[in-house]
């Protein structure tokens, strides 16, 4: 169990190096208009605004999941 968690933790961290220094490169080597394009508008909150869209998207299927668990549990139970 503890050596799938540490190979995660691994992998998520080569995950977030690798997508820091693929947007540090876009960041000095194209010209403002395609960085503007590929990062949008506000490029230094691109990390977070990933995230915050990611914990977004994960609590809005995790509360449709239990609204339909719950609703399958009160029709069985009835």
């Amino acid at each position: 169990m503890f050596k799938r968690i540490f190979w995660i933790g691994v992998g998520v961290a080569i995950g977030v190096a690798a997508v820091t220094k693929a947007q540090a490169y876009v960041k000095a080597n194209t010209p403002d208009k395609a960085r503007q394009f590929l990062l949008g508008p506000d490029q230094d909150n691109v990390p977070l605004k990933t995230l915050e869209g990611l914990v977004n998207e994960f609590n809005a299927t995790r509360r449709a999941r239990e609204a339909e668990l719950n609703r399958q549990y009160i029709e069985r139970a009835n």
